[in-house]
């Protein structure tokens, strides 16, 4: 009752502070998976227009493509993993911050799954990870968190990163790929993994979460023009989407949008996602969102790690310079600590 109480006085506080003038329009870069609830929650429940907010939604293939525009201001707010190329733009002196948790494969209720050709299943000719050995394996990208994954997805059988072809394409292209037999597995994540099953092109051989638990899979960017000259709106910004999180988390039951408010929810996401069954909706796996918008740090140090090892950072750049927690501490602080209702 408390929380509900302070997420009511928080809305009427965002509307009451808002002078009567147009609202400030922020562009936000998505990649249109389920891992974006947070950001289409906001804008279906009215947090962003309270907020005084006009939020404008850019899609990409990839969270890899959004550096450049964040970078140049023609993006406000991004949603992607924390890649090599958000490392070497933040060294080259480009102005982005991490800011808040996007998605994080929660262990016990994984939303990203290492999936294989059902064919090699089927005939046995994979059974195990270690089984893949010299096989084609899709990933989104080199430099991404995806690859830090599947380095520990070969590490935990013995294997190295080089054992397996890697084969860059984005989610999208995974089902297909998969269907004609140009790659033999994939490190994919929701919703584009219930496709595929649907498909019949794969199968989830197990969810990342057995060899990476509470991997920090993406975050939510801010572009430095936006935090400098813009700060109020990123501070409203951020307050509504921590509350869109709070309905999110309030709603998850193993995983699932099968608690309080989860109907609600399943019908945003099948309005704005390619995933428009909300049977389906109701029984995926959904990603983990920190409802306060903390980070794994020390997930995020891994996969920095992995890319210095890789050669794809080649600088001395460490997390503490592109990570900034403290909008999100500090709308937190208004907020009160979140407690599931």
């Amino acid at each position: 009752m408390l929380t509900m109480l302070r997420n009511a006085v928080a809305i009427a506080a965002l509307t009451l502070a808002l002078p009567a003038f147009a609202a400030d329009k922020v562009t936000i870069g998505i990649v249109n998976a389920v891992s974006d609830g947070g950001l289409f929650i906001a804008e279906a429940k009215g947090y962003f227009k309270n907020a005084g907010i006009e939020a404008s939604f850019v899609e990409f293939d990839t969270g890899a493509k959004m550096v450049a525009p964040l970078g140049a201001g023609q993006l406000d707010v991004g949603g992607g993993a924390a890649s090599a190329g958000l490392y070497n733009a933040v060294d080259r002196g480009i102005r982005i911050k991490m800011v808040a948790d996007k998605a994080t494969n929660v262990k016990g209720a994984p939303f990203q799954s290492f999936m294989v050709r059902k064919a090699l299943v089927d005939s046995g000719q994979v059974k195990t990870l270690a089984d893949l050995k010299g096989r084609k394996i899709a990933i989104t990208g080199a430099g991404g968190s995806d690859a830090s994954v599947l380095n520990e997805a070969m590490k935990s059988v013995g294997l190295k990163y080089d054992d397996v072809e890697k084969v860059y394409l984005g989610f999208p292209q995974h089902g297909p790929a998969l269907a004609n037999g140009a790659i033999d597995g994939s490190i994919t994540t929701e919703p584009t993994t219930t496709n595929i099953v649907k498909l019949g092109a794969a199968v989830v051989l197990m969810g990342n979460d057995t060899f990476y638990p509470n991997a920090q899979t993406a975050t939510i960017l801010y572009g430095g023009e936006f935090i400098e000259k813009r700060k109020d709106v990123a501070m409203r910004f951020m307050k509504a989407y921590l509350l869109a999180v709070r309905d999110f988390n309030d709603a998850l039951v193993g995983g699932k949008l099968q608690g309080r408010g989860g109907d609600d929810l399943v019908a945003i996401l099948a309005k704005y996602t390619v995933i428009k069954d909300p049977a389906v909706l109701r029984n995926m796996v959904m990603h983990g969102a920190h409802p306060d918008g903390k980070m794994n740090v020390d997930s995020l140090k891994k996969d920095l790690a992995f890319f210095k090892e890789t050669g794809d950072v080649t600088s001395k750049i460490e997390v503490e310079q592109v990570y900034d927690p403290t909008i999100a501490e500090t709308v937190v602080k208004e907020l009160g600590p979140y407690v599931k209702k």
